[in-house]
């Protein structure tokens, strides 16, 4: 296990792009598997393609990107520098994040109106999302060198993937659907009769 972590480790600092960008990309596809398996729904590998390449295409080297963008703008990790880093990811990044995710899962879906998630779902997804990502962006700005800084939203991004890809799958954005879905599948598994 060690060895593994000191090789990502030198991957990291040596290649720091293509290592956030591959971490980032496999952590958001193990949250819609994980979706799909919460769902009890048999796997769709399709699907899970689908959120890797909107994944690996745009949100990971978005975040690259991006992260290095704000650290150049607005660099250090004093209280004032690490909060108006927070705000500006929550004012302009997370907004073309979700919107990315929501238009590009439409047209790699082949849906006619690739908007159609957006119009219905950003606004309670962003209300959801503001409830997660200012404090994980808080850690991540005060906390985490800035070579790392795209696979820490990754690795937080695997719960926000979860999420989203069961929002965009059978949800409405709110937390209230994801919980609803879960109480309803805890209430139908107390109430199935024990298998003889």
């Amino acid at each position: 296990m060690a060895g593994w972590w000191r090789v990502l480790q030198r991957a990291g600092q040596r290649y720091p792009w293509p290592t956030n960008v591959l971490l980032y990309t496999g952590l958001y596809s193990a949250g819609d598997a994980l979706q799909q398996r919460l769902r009890d729904c048999p796997a769709d590998w399709r699907q899970t393609r689908h959120v890797a390449t909107v994944a690996l295409t745009f949100h990971a080297n978005f975040n690259y990107v991006w992260l290095r963008l704000l650290e150049r703008a607005l660099p250090g990790r004093a209280p004032r520098a690490v909060l108006a880093k927070v705000l500006c990811d929550q004012a302009v990044g997370g907004p073309i994040a979700l919107s990315a995710f929501y238009v590009g899962m439409n047209i790699l879906q082949g849906k006619e109106d690739i908007f159609l998630d957006l119009k219905q779902k950003f606004w309670n997804t962003y209300k959801t999302a503001l409830m997660y990502w200012p404090f994980v962006q808080l850690t991540n700005f005060s906390l985490v060198p800035v070579h790392w800084r795209t696979a820490y939203t990754g690795l937080c991004g695997f719960l926000w993937a979860t999420f989203i890809c069961f929002s965009q799958q059978s949800g409405d954005g709110t937390l209230k659907s994801a919980f609803t879905f879960l109480h309803m599948k805890e209430a139908s598994a107390v109430e199935r009769p024990p298998e003889k």
